[in-house]
Order: structure tokens, then C-alpha cells, then sequence
């Protein structure tokens, strides 16, 4: 899907977010090789690159494409899906009676077409990069060459990991350590803009000392790798490293050497004060999600005191949804009602979490062109809205009118690397409907396994 033409997408009325937010009436920009080279008028782009392609947006609002900085993959096959068991009552339950279940039984056909499943509903829902934490214990070793392979045929960017847990057994956590290893080599051998690799570990409740310092001794030698983990998601993942090691997850974390490293800390909901110091002082990553923190009654993570001491923190959906205008509207409700102060959240701090701390994480991982953006050097990845505005739209009402007007429903037009993906909400290049009358089958037996 690398894409080798030159372009201009015009016609468009391009909001171009980023840290210095414009609105260009009747826009356009100029594309080579899947990146953005210049923006203005479409009239003064179109004359100034004669004889290039020409996409027309009809008049849609244009926006970069949305990132969401936490995701899971692998848990397409699930909706719908009824539990053998009582309904879980607490977090760990969710985890023994679902999760737990179902990545055991998960097989190299349904990791396909799990990904298929929510990257066709990225597209839908103009989601354009995502950051994916994988976990197929049944089927390991080459795993995330079968995600990336649904990546690679999707059209849209992904950051790749294996989950390491001491759960299945010394033999699983090596597997999983193999795995990260070998698909973050690969990607370095055979480099692409698609798709990066990152270093996957569930949760310190499920991976031990000996666990953790082979996932350091692996990664010897390797540079600018990334770790991925869930951290203080529920009280029990503090509670078990304060019982058997004697500190909350962060200082162990710390305490290993792990944080020498580049970390994305999912969740960080149940963290003491003091581990925010860690947070700063380690320039650790954190990315909220607050569909999913409400749905597993977990709590509400510190996210305005973390931003306070400058911790960047970004916004996930946890495999809730491929739909991030949704989370990002639940983000500030959630803080709201905590607080049961309206003024929660202002507009500034939405703003920076929503849409400049993911492409300050994407960073981490896509360091040859920026995210996020519509400018000269970012990734020509763009959506169009069929967004009529009721009242006038420029780049200082931006977010009121995306938050309390635009949904995913108004995404007309998909385009990753400068190429469509989705137009006229038609999907051009994937049967949709063989992907999901096939993902439905396998979701049948499935269940039956579960």
C-alpha cells in the first residue's frame, strides 16, 4: 500500500489540528510518496503542481486522521458472546470468565480475521494508526506476522505486540518474549510505514521477576524499543506488587530497569501520588481509557494530575470500539461527573489529549514523518466529514463542534499514505461482506470453544 503518485486532495475545507490549529476554507494539499509536501487554496496548490492527480473532497471537512494509542485486536470475535460462568463481580473475574478464556482459544484464522473485523470498522470510522496489544496464547509464534498481514491488506498504520504472562507457563512467557524479539527484527529488516513494533507485557500481576529480566536480557542490543503494558488497571495489579514485592507496579518497574526503556503505561487508574513522580521523572507514556475503565468499574485514573506535572497521556479505547470520536467524547463526561464539577477538563487539556499527546506517543514508533496533522512532513493520512456546520466553524470552535456535533456516521471519505481507502462511505479495495460472513463463521466455533 506504499504510495508512489503524486497528488493534490482538494476541494476541502481542512481544519488542520496539530499545535498550531488553522482553518483553510476551499483547502487542498500536495502528496508525494505518501506525504505531505505543501498546503494552501486549492487554486494556488492545483497551479503550482500541474500535471499531478487530483482527488476531489467535495466539500468536505478535512481532519487528519484519528490515532487511538491503545488497542486490542484481538477481541473482534467477542461481541455478542454469552459467559458459561456467572456474571464476573470484579475486574479479575473479567479476566478468568472472558478474556482469559478466549485468548487461550484463539486460532491463527480468527487472529486474521479479528483484525480484519475492527480494521474495516477503522476505516469506517476514520481511525488511521493504531497501537494494537495482542495476545493469542494457543497460537504464538508468528502471530503478529498474521496481524500485520491484516494491516498491511487494511491500508492503515499499526503498532504491533505480543502480551508476555507468566499465566500459561514458563513456555508461553518465552514464546511471547520470542515473539515480540523476532517481529520487532523483522520489521527493522524489512522496514515499512505501516507497520512498527513494540514490546508487549500484560500487567505486572501476571509476569514475575525472572519473567521480566528475560524480557531485558532479549532485548539486548536493540535499540528504541518500547514497551507496552497494562499498569494499576485494578487495585489487585498494585495490591499483588506491594505484596510480593514490596512497592506499587511503577517502582518495580523502575526497580527492574524496565523505565531505562521507552514505556506505554495503559490505564495507570489505581497509581499512588508518589508513583506520578515516577511517571515524570522516567517520561513514561500513559494512554486513558475511560470506555473501558467505566465499563470494567475499575475507577477513574488521575489524568489532570498527571498532565499537571507534565506526564504525557494519551486516549485509547482498549478494543471497546474502533470508533474514537465516541471515546472522545466520553472522556471529559467521565471526568465531569467524578468531580461533579462541570468545569473539569478544559477545553485546553481536551484538546491536548485528544488530539496532540497520541502523535507525540506515535513518535516512539514512526519517527520519518508526523501524525496527527495536516502539514508539510506528516503522513498524508486524512478523513473527510459530510459536517455541516449549524454555526460558524473555525479553529478556535473546533473542538466545541467536534465534540457536541461530529460523529464517526459523517465519515465520507478514508485516506492512509495519500491513498483512499473509503470514499463516499463505499470501502473500495476489501470485500467487506466475505470478510464478515467469514469472521461470523469462525465466530460460531468460537464460541462453542470458549
Amino acid at each position: 500500500m506504499e504510495e508512489k503518485r503524486k497528488i493534490v486532495i482538494g476541494n476541502a475545507n481542512i481544519m488542520t489540528l496539530g499545535e498550531s490549529n488553522r482553518f483553510i476554507k476551499d483547502g487542498a494539499v500536495y502528496v508525494e510518496n505518501g506525504i505531505i509536501k505543501d498546503i494552501g487554496h486549492t487554486v494556488e496548490i492545483s497551479d503550482k503542481y500541474p500535471g499531478s492527480d487530483f482527488e476531489d473532497m467535495r466539500g468536505l471537512l478535512m481532519l487528519p486522521g484519528n490515532i487511538i494509542a491503545h488497542t486490542h485486536l484481538y477481541s473482534s470475535l467477542a461481541r455478542g458472546m454469552g459467559l458459561k460462568d456467572d456474571a464476573p463481580s470484579n475486574f479479575v473475574e473479567i479476566l478468568e470468565r472472558l478474556w482469559w478464556r478466549l485468548d487461550k482459544v484463539l486460532t491463527e484464522e480468527d487472529n486474521y480475521y479479528s483484525a480484519m473485523v475492527a480494521l474495516l470498522q477503522c476505516i469506517r470510522y476514520g481511525t488511521t494508526t493504531i497501537i494494537d496489544h495482542h495476545a493469542s496464547p494457543g497460537a504464538i509464534g508468528g502471530s503478529l506476522d498474521v496481524l500485520a498481514r491484516a494491516v498491511f491488506e487494511s491500508g492503515i498504520r499499526a503498532s504491533l505486540c505480543y502480551e508476555v504472562t507468566d499465566r500459561g507457563g514458563e513456555e508461553e512467557a518465552i514464546a511471547g518474549i520470542k515473539e515480540n524479539v523476532r517481529f520487532m527484527k523483522k520489521c527493522r529488516q524489512y522496514p515499512t510505514s505501516f507497520v512498527r513494533g513494540a514490546f508487549g507485557i500484560h500487567a505486572s500481576f501476571t509476569a514475575s521477576d525472572e519473567t521480566l529480566k528475560k524480557c531485558l536480557k532479549e532485548i539486548e542490543g536493540l535499540d528504541n524499543v518500547v514497551f507496552h503494558l497494562h499498569v494499576e488497571e485494578d487495585m489487585a495489579d498494585r495490591i499483588d506488587s506491594e505484596e510480593k514485592y514490596g512497592v506499587p507496579v511503577l517502582f518495580r518497574l523502575k526497580n527492574m530497569g524496565v523505565t531505562k526503556h521507552p514505556v506505554l503505561a495503559i490505564h495507570c487508574v489505581n497509581i499512588r501520588e508518589d508513583e506520578i513522580d515516577i511517571l515524570e521523572s522516567e517520561k513514561i507514556l500513559v494512554v486513558h481509557n475511560p470506555e473501558s475503565n467505566m465499563n470494567n468499574a475499575v475507577g477513574v485514573a488521575p489524568v489532570l494530575e498527571m498532565m499537571d506535572r507534565g506526564v504525557t497521556v494519551g486516549l485509547g479505547t482498549d478494543g471497546m470500539t474502533a470508533d474514537y470520536f465516541q471515546e472522545m467524547k466520553v472522556l471529559p463526561l467521565l471526568h465531569k461527573i467524578h468531580s461533579g464539577d462541570p468545569r473539569t477538563y478544559s477545553f485546553d487539556r481536551l484538546y491536548q489529549t485528544i488530539f496532540l499527546n497520541n502523535p507525540k506517543i506515535c513518535k516512539h514508533f514512526w519517527k520519518d514523518a508526523s501524525l496527527g496533522a495536516i502539514e508539510p512532513g506528516a503522513y498524508a493520512d486524512l478523513i473527510g466529514l459530510d459536517y455541516i456546520p449549524p454555526t460558524p466553524l473555525n479553529a478556535d470552535n473546533f473542538l466545541g463542534h467536534c465534540l457536541f456535533g461530529m460523529n464517526s456516521s459523517m465519515i465520507d471519505t478514508t485516506i492512509v499514505n495519500g491513498q483512499l481507502l473509503m470514499k463516499k462511505r463505499k470501502i473500495l479495495h476489501l470485500d467487506e461482506e466475505r470478510i464478515f460472513a467469514r469472521s461470523r463463521e469462525l465466530a460460531s466455533k468460537l464460541w462453542k470453544r470458549f
